[in-house]
């Protein structure tokens, strides 16, 4: 015999983001529910930080004495993205 799990009061767009990827993989709401609890405690400690904390932590880790318009058009000048070079356009 296998237990039963109730949910109750979930957020709309959270259940919504749920069918998403259960209607994606093919699954049943229950099916992708119970896919994301196994793939996240197969894991553990790989979801130690929340995203939230983690950007918190990115916070002023970046310093720099340029303006923001300096940083970007002197990264637009010396940007190859576009060059015949690059792969990604090949």
């Amino acid at each position: 015999m296998m237990a039963n799990l109730q949910v109750r009061d979930i957020d709309d767009r959270l259940y919504e983001s749920i069918r998403m990827l259960a209607k994606s993989d093919r699954r049943s709401i229950s099916q992708e529910v119970v896919h994301i609890l196994e793939r996240y405690l197969s894991q553990p400690g790989s979801f130690d930080l929340n995203p939230a904390d983690e950007f918190l932590q990115l916070a002023g880790s970046w310093e720099d004495d340029r303006s923001a318009e300096e940083i970007i058009s002197e990264n637009r000048r010396n940007s190859v993205r576009f060059e015949d070079a690059n792969e990604l356009f090949d």
